[in-house]
């Protein structure tokens, strides 16, 4: 049984082994899928500048309204199918080539060309990380609980995709949730440990998530991956 402490460690070895590396693929990741560095510019841009809705509403007769809001409706639609397509067709490939870099850095240091390794058996992937996603999504729509315990069951999917290149895309999803079978609790408390970390980031406006928190996770969920294969053989 694996703990804690233990995959930690190897993971943070494996980072300070290659630190910069690290950083860069981190930051790489981090920003396509929006959870670094994302919340100061959302914050500055929705404080750049001051409109008084309602004054401008009132020079309008209703059937320009009904015009402004079917533009913005269509405004908004349009960026959430952009940044759908873009998740599904760039994002999530280039997540499984940074889950490639990071499980080769536990071993040695790697370098940063392996993150293009999600783009090899392109269709394949699309279609696992298509489905996982899929999956986990409608999962969230009976309840949230579930939808997360669905997200821990396939937390190993692009690592396997990157690792397996004649894997299928259900074996990689059934392959994950075995990985994770009675794993899944320990790894929301591994998730649970860097909460002091991510805070400081935030504290540090986000010099500290960039720089430190995000590559030792994503070192140390490699880390998780490598024990959990390394039971299985």
């Amino acid at each position: 049984m694996w703990t804690i402490s233990e995959v930690k460690e190897r993971g943070k070895a494996a980072f300070k082994a290659n630190y910069w590396k690290s950083v860069a693929v981190a930051l790489i990741m981090g920003l396509f899928t929006g959870s670094s560095g994302g919340s100061a510019s959302n914050s500055a841009g929705g404080t750049s500048s001051s409109i008084d809705i309602n004054s401008v509403a009132g020079g309008m007769n209703s059937q320009e309204q009904l015009i402004a809001a079917g533009v913005i409706t269509a405004a908004v639609l349009g960026t959430i199918a952009l940044m759908l397509l873009l998740k599904v067709f760039l994002f999530n490939p280039l997540h499984i080539g940074g889950c490639a870099f990071f499980r080769a850095n536990i071993e040695e240091p790697a370098e940063l060309n392996m993150i293009g390794r999600g783009f090899q058996n392109y269709w394949r992937n699309f279609g696992a990380m298509l489905l996982r996603d899929l999956l986990v999504f409608l999962f969230m729509l009976l309840l949230i609980i579930p939808g997360i315990i669905k997200a821990y069951a396939y937390r190993m999917v692009p690592y396997i995709l990157a690792e397996n290149p004649d894997i299928s895309a259900k074996e990689a999803l059934a392959l994950s949730q075995e990985m994770m079978d009675g794993n899944k609790m320990e790894a929301f408390k591994l998730d649970l440990s860097f909460i002091g970390w991510i805070l400081l980031g935030i504290l540090t406006l986000g010099l500290v998530l960039v720089f430190w928190t995000g590559p030792y996770m994503q070192n140390t969920n490699a880390a998780l991956y490598a024990r959990l294969s390394e039971k299985r053989t």
